[in-house]
């Protein structure tokens, strides 16, 4: 099996914890990863792309093992965000690369993705949403409430995101078995979330998603104009992005693969497999 490194850069004076696996001179994959987790969710995807590919999972600024100043020092947005993790591009010397994205990740791709657009080869969305098809109203509805008015009450919503029930529940919704999902990856990303001043670091990039939504025009127009090819593979019975915006990809790209699974919103952890073949052959196609 190919071995995995753990490493750190310093990005713009801020550390960044990253992991890296294969040979620089494979084609590149950057793993971005989603909303309350880190790097760590890519623990096994990793090893079953790095034969063939260089592979690239930083933890964001303020998750995981990077650096994590505080809010009065540091304003987080998905754009401060994006610029640290093209900081890391250039510190590597990746020029081009597959984008990967789940969740949280897909403000921050698609930012890179507009800023440079001849560095992305492909695109593979796992929950990624890029459309407003995408949102489930349930979940959505207290956070855009959380957008309109930042209050307590509006904040008390929110906060049970990152509880250890609402972490479990990301992982275990829509699992037809979730005793195959091991309870390490929802305690290990509770952990990470419940130390001083994480919560307000979530917080506030919870409130800075609404921004990602006025980038969908422009996102959309990227995809029709570079014609990059996309894999969309999603959770049939996700509850945070909802299927529908997964085939929503096809209104922008009509050659998009989209594949959906009988699971729900971290197919990483409950459908490994089904996962890589379908990226690998996605890979295989499109490189």
């Amino acid at each position: 099996m190919t071995a995995v490194r753990h490493l750190y850069a310093t990005i713009q004076g801020r550390r960044l914890f990253y992991q890296e696996a294969g040979l620089t001179g494979d084609p590149a994959i950057l793993l971005l990863h989603g909303f309350s987790s880190s790097s760590f969710m890519f623990r096994n995807l990793i090893p079953e792309l790095a034969d063939r590919y260089y592979v690239i999972a930083p933890d964001l600024l303020g998750c995981g093992l990077s650096d994590a100043p505080s809010v009065e020092e540091f304003r987080y947005t998905f754009d401060a965000l994006s610029c640290l993790t093209a900081g890391l591009l250039e510190h590597l010397s990746v020029k081009e690369y597959v984008l990967y994205v789940q969740d949280f990740g897909a403000p921050v791709g698609w930012r890179l993705a507009l800023s440079n657009p001849e560095s992305v080869l492909a695109v593979i969305t796992q929950s990624g949403n890029g459309y407003e098809a995408g949102f489930e109203q349930a979940f959505w509805k207290p956070v855009r409430q959380y957008w309109n008015d930042q209050n307590p009450q509006t904040e008390s919503s929110v906060r049970q995101t990152l509880t250890l029930d609402g972490i479990r529940w990301q992982y275990l919704h829509g699992v037809s078995d979730p005793a195959a999902i091991s309870p390490e990856i929802w305690h290990h990303d509770y952990s990470l979330v419940s130390r001083s001043g994480i919560d307000r670091v979530q917080l506030q990039l919870l409130a800075d998603y609404a921004s990602d939504i006025a980038l969908y025009p422009k996102l959309h127009a990227f995809l029709r104009e570079s014609e990059v090819p996309i894999l969309a593979v999603w959770g049939k019975h996700d509850k945070i992005f909802g299927p529908a915006g997964a085939r929503a990809f096809l209104d922008d790209s009509p050659n998009a693969e989209i594949r959906l699974i009988d699971g729900g919103h971290c197919l990483l952890e409950s459908h490994l497999e089904l996962t890589v073949h379908y990226i690998r052959g996605f890979l295989e196609r499109s490189l």
